[in-house]
């Protein structure tokens, strides 16, 4: 799922028409339109997305919030921030981009990003 589907998906379970929830977020709805159809890429700042996830009833803290927030950076065209500032997980990111590509990793480098996820 990407942001804009899940933005979509959030607003309409709080019964907010586009029109109410751009005015409630400040936020231009054509533009947002674009977002949420996943033809415009994001650059609302994290305040505004903090403002969005309390208009949308998230909660810090809940896998909700956090699947907001990864998502937003990814349609920021940016990796998440805890990725980058965890040496472990970014030194898995090339087996994790390999084997998701379906190039086939190493069994050492497979089971080095196995393990990485059980301990996350």
């Amino acid at each position: 799922m990407l942001f804009g589907e899940f933005i979509k998906e959030k607003r309409l379970s709080v019964d907010l028409s586009l029109r109410k929830f751009c005015d409630m977020a400040g936020v231009d709805a054509s533009n947002w339109s674009k977002i949420e159809r996943n033809l415009m890429p994001l650059s609302v700042e994290h305040d505004k997305l903090v403002e969005i996830c309390h208009i949308l009833n998230l909660q810090e803290g809940t896998p909700e919030w956090t699947k907001f927030f990864d998502l937003a950076a990814v349609a920021k065209g940016k990796i998440p921030e805890y990725v980058y500032s965890n040496q472990n997980v970014l030194e898995a990111l090339p087996i994790f981009f390999r084997t998701a590509s379906k190039e086939k990793p190493t069994d050492e480098e497979l089971n080095k990003l196995i393990e990485l996820i059980k301990h996350r």
